[in-house]
């Protein structure tokens, strides 16, 4: 699978406290990696886009459901869902960042796509 490089390479991004320059690493076959492998950013970037087609078909209900609510009101309430259950979905902050731009970018190219077949 192809990630585009603007995926967050570590989504987890740690600090770690003192007066000297640290990182945190993980040690891999006797190897320290910083952040995520090519196999796991793969497989993490496989679930985000996965949840992004679901939160664009979402939008696209509720667009339907609520007609009075503009797309702006509607993607930034998505958002707000989103940031919630950031925990609960255990999703780094730059990996719901990334999803929130795809899922804005992808609904209104969806939008545009709608409005350009109906004129």
């Amino acid at each position: 699978m192809q990630v585009p490089d603007d995926f967050p390479r570590n989504p987890f991004p740690a600090s770690l406290a003192g007066t000297q320059a640290k990182f945190a690493a993980r040690r891999i076959n006797g190897r320290f990696v910083v952040g995520l492998t090519d196999d796991e950013r793969a497989e993490r970037y496989a679930i985000c886009l996965d949840l992004v087609e679901q939160l664009v078909a979402y939008c696209r209900r509720k667009a339907l459901d609520q007609p009075t609510r503009s797309p702006t009101e509607l993607l930034d309430w998505v958002e707000r869902g989103v940031r919630n259950k950031q925990a609960v979905w255990q999703l780094g902050g730059p990996e719901v960042d990334w999803i929130v731009a795809q899922m804005r970018r992808s609904y209104e190219l969806a939008s545009d796509d709608i409005d350009d077949s109906e004129t």
